[in-house]
């Protein structure tokens, strides 16, 4: 049982530093107000309307493009070195008393204890049942 929790807390602590560490990027391109595309980790194609660029230099047209694209970042934790100075008197105390009951949470109860072995029963000097006149037929 204490191996199978241990092994599960392991992947998860795994896990969690997997996703911290982690960063990457979310793009979306609009056309107009409505969404068209999204992707994650590459770039969105888009809708294909973009407008192209003239030819000649010497072109004064321009024409403002009803598309537009977004780009939502997400960076990662870059150091993951705890620095043990900042952490105070009580931190390190509940720190120290969660391990210790953790551990101590996990020990097996041998199967074979018997706690009647050391119990002596009182000493009987006379039957109750004769005390009390009270005969069982």
């Amino acid at each position: 049982m204490k191996q199978v929790v241990h092994k599960i807390m392991s992947f998860a602590m795994a896990l969690v530093v997997l996703l911290s560490t982690m960063s990457f990027t979310f793009n979306m391109h609009y056309c107009g107000d409505t969404l068209v595309e999204t992707a994650l980790f590459h770039k969105a194609k888009g809708c294909g309307m973009e407008i192209a660029q003239p030819a000649s230099e010497g072109s004064v047209i321009t024409k403002k493009s009803c598309c537009s694209d977004e780009q939502l970042v997400v960076d990662g934790q870059n150091e993951l070195k705890l620095n043990l100075d900042q952490i105070s008197f009580e931190q390190q105390f509940f720190i120290t008393s969660f391990v210790y009951t953790y551990i101590n949470l996990f020990e097996g109860v041998d199967n074979n204890t018997a706690t009647f072995e050391t119990y002596h029963p009182p000493l009987v000097r006379t039957q109750i049942f004769k005390l009390d006149e009270t005969y069982l037929i």
